[in-house]
């Protein structure tokens, strides 16, 4: 991850409710080890056609919205099953932060600690943002970090966020490289509990020599 305390470019709305992790990556594209091609199957139902060509109806296949890094959607995005796969897929599409009224609690978990940042604003906010990006000529949203806020063309909101997550953002790190870190205070720790408790360390020698 890149350190950052802004995000923005391109919005585009996803005015679809209760959006799944099974609509965001489809089962079939969990076949792989690794993460490599998940980009193709981010909502691939809506936009995709059942031959597999684009649906120019959809927004993300629409020029206007090429290169789109926001996405402003409806309450529980990200519900369902805790397919890490759909925050990996948006994230492989150029996907930076997605805007909502809520969402799905362990897609929240999954997504912040892979560094696509989830917003959370009340309904009138995310109303008023889709307006705005709807129209291809005021279809860009700022997102400061820093600052906590989030602008469109014709409005502004201020959102919330934990200090951990917000700390990660800004220094570019994901839930791997925040306990990285913190390897010598971890470190650290370790010392000092052997140090006070030096019995538990041989504690499961002696089960063993027990049992066998």
């Amino acid at each position: 991850m890149s350190a950052d305390t802004s995000i923005a470019g391109v919005a585009a709305a996803l005015p679809i409710p209760n959006l799944d992790t099974d609509q965001i990556m489809p089962k079939q594209f969990l076949r792989g080890i690794d993460k490599a091609g998940l980009d193709r199957g981010v909502l691939y139902d809506l936009r995709f056609d059942a031959n597999g060509a684009p649906r120019s109806d959809f927004v993300l296949n629409q020029p206007e919205y090429a290169g789109c890094r926001i996405l402003v959607a409806e309450q529980n995005f990200g519900c369902g099953s805790s397919r890490e796969h759909a925050v990996w897929g948006l994230v492989q599409l150029g996907i930076r932060a997605v805007i909502a009224p809520s969402f799905g609690e362990i897609f929240y978990s999954n997504a912040m600690n892979n560094g696509l940042l989830l917003i959370v604003v009340a309904q009138l906010d995310v109303d008023r943002f889709m307006n705005d990006v709807r129209n291809p000529a005021t279809n860009r949203i700022d997102i400061d970090v820093a600052r906590l806020q989030v602008r469109s063309r014709t409005h502004l909101a201020k959102f919330a966020m934990s200090a951990r997550h917000r700390q990660m953002f800004l220094d570019g790190l994901d839930l791997v490289g925040a306990s990285l870190a913190s390897v010598e205070a971890i470190a650290a720790f370790e010392r000092k509990h052997w140090e006070e408790q030096p019995w538990l360390q041989s504690v499961g020698a002696m089960v063993r020599a027990r049992v066998c």
